[in-house]
């Protein structure tokens, strides 16, 4: 135990370390919140597609040589751009939409490795922006993870009836008056706001994965949707600082590490989930 605290205490030295905490408490708070009503409209794998696109998107800014700012500044409105046209497939249909994720995620990688191959190949750096990085993060990742972070979990909070309407029954929160489309298309910006501020970080073949295993495992628990939402956001805020501490423990991509403690915990409340059943608990 006293070796555990003394390598937190270790962390806290580097400065890289805190921006890596700061941002990624955030961004897994964001995105496990989020990841509920993703999960449950089976619009979980947009999220892939927007971080496949974000790998487009930095690999392209990264070889001609933006500075640092400048690839989440065309991030930001490309992606949610993004967002905006696979839900308007989505809701032409089910078969159309699954299909535009898989275009859209496919295309983008291949784009990211074609632009590399024609000018200095794969080198570390594009393995970095695949499967996260704490080292990408710049100082100016923290003021502007705060400012989004609370903007998505205040757009959360306030509109939580609306988004809790369209992802319980459309067609009724439809027939009560409830304006579907924006709040589907409120659902889409701030998805795609918390994967670009996570994408470095995690990596954009990851970082979905914020979305997906905290509500996934949650379910398991509860049934109820407000407590279903809180567990989701504590397992994934829980699961991201147990995976940094194995990251930098064991010298790993930190995306890596912190998918694979989620993956641990849903294999573990699935297990609970069994047990429970089997014992008509």
């Amino acid at each position: 135990m006293t070796e555990f605290f003394e390598l937190i205490a270790n962390m806290l030295n580097f400065t890289f370390m805190q921006r890596a905490l700061i941002v990624g408490g955030l961004v897994s708070l964001c995105a496990a919140l989020l990841g509920v009503n993703l999960v449950l409209k089976r619009y979980a794998m947009i999220g892939t597609a927007l971080g496949n696109v974000g790998f487009a998107i930095l690999t392209i800014a990264g070889i001609i040589e933006f500075v640092d700012f400048a690839p989440m500044a065309i991030s930001f409105p490309l992606i949610i751009l993004t967002a905006f046209i696979m839900l308007r497939i989505n809701n032409k249909s089910k078969a159309r939409g699954d299909s535009a994720v898989a275009i859209v995620s496919t295309s983008s990688i291949a784009i990211g490795v074609i632009v590399a191959g024609l000018t200095t190949g794969i080198t570390l750096h594009i393995c970095s922006v695949l499967f996260g990085d704490m080292f990408l993060l710049q100082s100016w990742d923290i003021p502007l993870s705060i400012v989004l972070s609370i903007a998505v979990v205040g757009m959360f909070v306030f509109f939580y009836k609306q988004l809790f309407a369209i992802t319980h029954d459309e067609n009724f929160a439809r027939a009560t008056g409830t304006k579907v489309e924006i709040y589907k298309s409120l659902l889409a910006i701030l998805t795609a706001v918390t994967i670009v501020m996570g994408m470095r970080l995690m990596g954009t073949m990851l970082i979905a994965a914020l979305t997906i295993f905290p509500a996934l495992s949650a379910m398991q628990l509860f049934k109820r949707f407000l407590s279903v939402v809180i567990a989701s956001a504590i397992i994934g805020v829980v699961c991201f600082f147990i995976g940094m501490l194995i990251s930098m423990g064991q010298d790993l991509p930190p995306g890596a590490c912190v998918v694979g403690v989620n993956l641990i915990v849903y294999v573990i409340v699935s297990g609970i989930k069994f047990v429970r059943r089997r014992v008509g608990v």
